[in-house]
């Protein structure tokens, strides 16, 4: 048979083994796809193990078959009769690239897989380690090419590796991000200083919200207002930013707001309105131990103690800022030991006098904690007239008309 074509055209003979040949290789391969495919399924479907699946998903088994008809082709091309010798190594070369393609997209996938299954642990989420497994699919990325291309040119590989030397220049330029992203993933790591979860801020590119991923070359953040930002990943060793990791691991997120009180409203509290205070079951016990401080002050005094500017005197701002701290002293979802808690004076200005709340919630739930906050100003607000106190606000419209029309025409 194979001498009747040959009598019919020299190529003829070639020709037809070199397509039975990538038919079965064909063939092969698509059985060995189905078969081994076939096989891990079964197998992941009886085990409890995510790895497994993991594989499947990410198609290992798939590119791991086409490693037979790669092999079969390579085996069989010296039986295809009467081959140019330059076509059977043509095919070779081919072959040989192809086979290491497959084998280098089913070690990518490999990689992937991994990537997914350390994801799955919990230390995934205090150890990203995305950059590293890009790092290592670009790494195997690089090594196939270079096979790749040494297979189809029929060279050695370590030819083209040590020409490599005269481009490292426009290899540091093309992958310059690669390189700064790996070394900031490194830091990034090994100094825990960004986990997947932190909510960060860096106002220079607009982030502030939930780190959602951190890979070699970005860092994505969903803001508040569910926008992302991309952040490149060498960008948060060089610049600054803020984690608030350590609020959300303390277990309390801090109060700091001042109340402005009119200083024009502040004075000494009259016996009356001491006594009034005495009712106030926050400033029982305040009001009693001040009473016998600033009696036994002023008893020691040595000059006359007849007018009142001589003694020392309970003040409506003193008793409001004593009953502010027992008042949160006796919250339940303010920290009472091992956070700060205190009710400060900070320096007058043109605004009055700021009286500042400093402690910490119980809770770090944004909405939660706003709650608490106003809550406990809601109450401060209304209860300080009863201290003869007046919050301070600027003259609106409505206070310069009233105070127009109180004018004598």
């Amino acid at each position: 048979m194979l001498n009747r074509l040959e009598t019919l055209h020299p190529a003829l003979p070639p020709l037809l083994g070199l397509l039975i040949l990538l038919a079965a290789a064909a063939l092969a391969g698509y059985l060995a796809r189905r078969v081994l495919e076939t096989l891990a399924r079964a197998l992941a479907s009886r085990t409890e193990a995510s790895w497994d699946d993991r594989l499947l998903a990410h198609g290992v088994f798939r590119r791991l078959a086409q490693v037979l008809p790669a092999l079969l082709v390579f085996a069989g091309i010296g039986l295809v009769p009467a081959l140019p010798d330059f076509v059977d190594q043509l095919v070779r070369n081919v072959t040989t690239a192809y086979l290491v393609l497959m084998v280098t997209l089913a070690l990518s996938a490999t990689i992937a897989a991994a990537q997914d299954i350390y994801s799955d642990l919990p230390i995934a989420r205090e150890r990203p380690l995305k950059g590293l497994f890009q790092l290592l699919q670009i790494l195997a990325w690089l090594v196939g090419g270079v096979l790749v291309i040494a297979a189809l040119m029929d060279r050695s590989p370590l030819l083209l590796l040590s020409g490599l030397g005269a481009v490292s220049a426009v290899l540091m330029l093309v992958f310059k991000d690669t390189i700064l992203g790996l070394v900031a993933s490194v830091q990034l790591t090994a100094n825990d200083m960004v986990r997947v979860g932190d909510w960060i801020e860096m106002p220079q590119y607009g982030a502030d919200g939930d780190v959602i991923d951190v890979s070699l070359h970005t860092i994505k953040v969903q803001n508040w207002d569910k926008t992302i930002t991309t952040i490149p990943t060498w960008k948060l060793i060089a610049e600054s930013f803020k984690n608030w990791r350590g609020m959300t691991a303390a277990g309390g997120r801090r109060i700091k707001r001042a109340l402005y009180i009119d200083q024009h409203s502040i004075r000494f509290l009259s016996d009356d309105e001491v006594e009034h205070f005495k009712r106030f079951a926050l400033l029982k016990d305040y009001i009693a131990r001040k009473e016998q401080e600033l009696r036994d002050y002023n008893a020691r005094l040595k000059y006359a103690t007849e007018a009142e500017v001589n003694k020392r005197r309970l003040t409506n701002i003193g008793t409001f800022r004593a009953y502010v701290l027992n008042y949160l002293r006796n919250h339940p979802q303010i920290h009472q030991s091992g956070m700060t808690l205190l009710v400060r004076q900070l320096p007058p200005g043109p605004e009055g006098l700021p009286l500042e709340i400093y402690c910490f919630t119980r809770t770090t739930a944004w909405a939660e904690y706003e709650n608490i906050q106003s809550d406990i100003f809601d109450h401060l607000l209304a209860v300080a007239p009863e201290f003869g106190l007046r919050i301070y606000q600027k003259p609106a419209g409505t206070d310069l008309r009233a105070l127009a029309a109180e004018r004598p025409a």
